[in-house]
């Protein structure tokens, strides 16, 4: 039987809010992502650093979130890859709170969200940088395979003080 699924990635609109909410905290549940906990769902996948946010939406029910903000001082992967190329921060963008559901996984969604993403970062004139948790092996092999470079060993930090192993990684350039 043919598989009569359908998936799509597109803008993340408010209504969407409440559905990612629920989904991240089964994702944090699951996979401990993200390390700073989900006390307030809303208020993590929203900020006031955006640039833009999509979905992965497939048959109708939100699966995936990914986000690219303005970066920070407190960033490492911008501030890394701006002290290593002498770019100002205003030519990065940083690709984060991306998060698929557990049953949508193994369907490329986390690429294709990373994919639209850095496409957005390179529409916008800035190079997309991340960290991710070394950990997160999934998610390091996805970035890798999608040609992303590994620049350095970082340490996200959160909450009070608190920090666990990352790895900073730069988009392709094509």
């Amino acid at each position: 039987m043919a598989d009569t699924t359908t998936s799509r990635i597109r803008p993340r609109t408010a209504d969407d809010l409440p559905g990612l909410g629920d989904l991240l905290v089964r994702v944090h549940e699951l996979d401990g992502y993200p390390v700073e906990g989900v006390a307030d769902p809303i208020a993590w996948l929203t900020s006031d650093n955006e640039l833009a946010a999509l979905t992965a939406e497939k048959d109708g029910q939100v699966v995936g979130h990914v986000m690219l903000s303005y970066p920070t001082e407190g960033d490492a992967a911008a501030t890394e890859w701006a002290r290593r190329e002498d770019q100002p921060l205003d030519a990065i963008a940083v690709l984060g709170r991306l998060f698929i559901a557990p049953e949508a996984r193994g369907e490329a969604l986390g690429a294709r969200l990373t994919d639209s993403a850095t496409e957005i970062a390179r529409r916008l004139g800035r190079r997309a940088v991340l960290d991710v948790m070394a950990k997160d092996k999934a998610a390091i092999r996805t970035y890798e395979k999608l040609g992303w470079e590994r620049i350095a060993e970082v340490e996200h930090t959160f909450g009070d003080g608190q920090s666990v192993p990352a790895y900073a990684y730069v988009s392709p350039l094509e």
